[in-house]
């Protein structure tokens, strides 16, 4: 919402679709949805934006297959609906550009399909209440039903107390499931009567339902890797007129457009490219914090002036970042715990303000080497299988007692360690080093926030939240794998949920150049030196924005869009953790150990081993749960 919605309803068949629109291209009624094609054949329920609309039109009426009476208005909505006609959907999906999730309902052959973006930028959620097959972007859209009582899943918790996000195809619900980025669902109505509890796995058919997959990014690495760009120069030509064509596409819509700006590498090159071409001043956006450490609005306001950008930063109290909090169980539906979920909130309530739409740069890590972890974990690990494995061990162990605190003071003096939570990561890294018996214990025990003493979920269903995706499917250096790991699951579940629940709460629509397939299919064929170089990554990147914005602005080490949340369950946050942890409650609920939970905060609040991200889980999956014993209110 909040611009138009619609119903429409075939009771013979006994299929609804139902539509709140935020209206961005064509904001006349040409554009309402529901859509229904001219010969009554398709009915299009479809969240999202398809970039190259125009040039699909042009396509479809140089291919004669102008939809019967011709086109009523110039939504991408109508452009698909004709482009499935005339190619079908899969045809149509292959060629078209975009973020998308849809339903599609065919009634010659009384097939339902749902099919979700390349990436996963729009969320699709599918499942089952009682006997009735539910479909929807958002979960309080599904529980509105009035069958619904799907009891949370302990397997899903279980993967989000260790990940701080539940990872596709799960949710936190069973019988509830998550479509896969770049797939697509075929459902009959006699499959509906027939609840699953596990869902769909890829190229899985049987008793009316259907999984495919239109789009591998596994396939377009094995295909980068197989046909690399050769120089270093070619690959930065390429990389800006992809870039450059992806944001000229994305800058279009018939309501105000601006762009993110963190002062970071990557918002930073999106909005010099984007104000290069754009006609006039680009609105550009940041907010900024108290705290030293955790501020980059500076940086922002430093990269805005340089480049001659209409630039609006806001500084938010901590008192309002605070109250954020509360509001971020209704927003994203089910336990989210990235949080940096605050100030991207923030920053995209702030931005509403003014524009309709804003671009990000997100993407930019998992495509291009920008995680530490990507250089660091790889490296690490070489150094340290070299030793024998009881002397690793008994190292690791030994420098793993020593407190977060410690190595938070040791970072004021070493060169390039100003980053948060410096301390916990040192001191997890010590750990898992002690007891991995390989490269990808490593790298999945980095991403566990769990994996080195007992984890805290009662009853833990289908193991651990390991199982990380790692294989491209031809041998590769570890750092690709990883990076082609954070693109799978990382990304799509964590990074752009968290962008697009904080964004939609406020009815902004975010759109991600770097995800283009096409750039994305370009970065694939960069060689690995040319993405990590000298320990830093996104190399050409970098060199790429060093064309348009001086090197100076970026001689300094990666914050990340971080809040101080270790500090704040210290201090001014503690009473309403205190709350949420409290041992009495926790064993009642039965979801949590309460005495793994409570040493891992005591701990935290000792100094001896600083845990944000571990117990931010907790605490949003608290709350969470008691946001769940009050009713729902009808899905707006």
């Amino acid at each position: 919402g909040p611009d138009d919605e619609g119903v429409w309803v075939d009771r013979d068949c006994g299929i609804g679709f139902a539509h709140r629109r935020l209206s961005i291209i064509d904001l006349s009624a040409s554009g309402h949805q529901p859509m229904l094609s001219p010969d009554g054949r398709y009915v299009l329920n479809y969240n999202g934006e398809i970039y190259n609309h125009r040039s699909l039109r042009a396509e479809i009426e140089a291919a004669g297959a102008v939809p019967e009476g011709g086109w009523t208005g110039h939504s991408d909505t109508e452009v698909l609906l004709a482009a499935i006609g005339a190619w079908g959907l899969e045809g149509a999906l292959s060629k078209a550009v975009g973020m998308f999730a849809l339903a599609l309902w065919d009634a010659s052959t009384r097939t339902l399909t749902l099919a979700r973006d390349r990436f996963g930028e729009k969320p699709l959620y599918y499942g089952w209440a009682g006997k009735d097959f539910l479909f929807g972007s958002e979960l309080k859209a599904l529980r509105v039903h009035p069958g619904f009582d799907n009891p949370v899943s302990r397997r899903a918790l279980a993967r989000f107390a260790s990940r701080a996000y539940v990872p596709a195809p799960l949710s936190i619900f069973e019988r509830i499931f998550k479509l896969p980025p770049g797939c697509l669902l075929w459902v009959t109505r006699e499959a509906c009567g027939v609840p699953r509890e596990e869902p769909l796995e890829e190229g899985e058919s049987g008793k009316g339902l259907r999984l495919t997959r239109y789009w591998s990014y596994r396939d377009i690495v094995r295909r980068g890797l197989a046909d690399p760009i050769s120089s270093e120069r070619e690959s930065q030509e390429a990389l800006e007129q992809g870039l450059v064509a992806a944001i000229k596409d994305q800058s279009i819509a018939d309501v105000p457009v601006g762009a993110f700006l963190s002062g970071g590498i990557d918002s930073s090159t999106i909005v010099a490219l984007y104000q290069r071409h754009a006609p006039g001043s680009v609105r550009t956006f940041t907010i900024g914090f108290e705290e030293a450490g955790y501020d980059e609005a500076g940086h922002a306001k430093a990269v805005a002036e340089r480049l001659g950008t209409a630039h609006h930063e806001y500084y938010v109290t901590v008192r309002e970042a605070m109250d954020a909090i509360s509001s971020l169980p209704a927003i994203y539906d089910e336990p989210f715990a990235d949080s940096s979920q605050i100030p991207t909130f923030l920053v995209s309530r702030f931005a509403r303000q003014q524009v309709k739409v804003a671009l990000t740069g997100d993407g930019g890590d998992e495509l291009f080497g920008g995680y530490v972890r990507h250089f660091a974990a790889p490296n690490l690990w070489r150094q340290a299988s070299r030793l024998p494995r009881p002397l690793r061990s008994a190292a690791g162990a030994t420098l793993g007692r020593i407190p977060s605190s410690f190595w938070n003071a040791a970072r004021e003096i070493l060169p390039g360690q100003a980053q948060p939570h410096f301390g916990a990561k040192m001191q997890k890294a010590t750990q898992v080093l002690a007891s991995a018996g390989s490269f990808d214990d490593v790298y999945s025990s980095f991403l566990d926030e769990w994996s080195v003493e007992g984890r805290p979920p009662v009853r833990e269903a289908g193991g651990s939240g390991a199982s990380f995706d790692l294989e491209i499917g031809v041998p590769a250096p570890d750092a690709l794998r990883v990076m082609y790991c954070d693109a799978t699951s990382y990304l799509p579940d964590d990074i752009l949920c968290k962008v697009d629940r904080a964004s939609m709460a406020v009815s902004l629509e975010t759109r991600v150049p770097f995800l283009d397939h096409r750039v994305a299919e370009l970065a694939a064929r960069i060689p690995l030196d040319l993405k990590l170089r000298n320990g830093v990554g996104k190399h050409i990147i970098r060199e790429l924005l060093y064309r348009h914005v001086p090197r100076e602005l970026f001689d300094r080490p990666k914050t990340g869009f971080a809040v101080p949340v270790a500090e704040w369950i210290r201090g001014p946050l503690r009473g309403w953790a205190e709350d949420l942890l409290d041992e009495r409650r926790m064993a009642e609920e039965g979801w949590f150990e309460p005495a793994i939970v409570r040493r891992r905060w005591q701990d935290h609040l000792t100094g001896r081993r600083s845990s944000p991200q571990a117990l931010w889980a907790v605490l949003m999956f608290q709350s969470w749960l008691r946001q769940e014993k009050t009713p729902v209110a009808a899905a707006a």
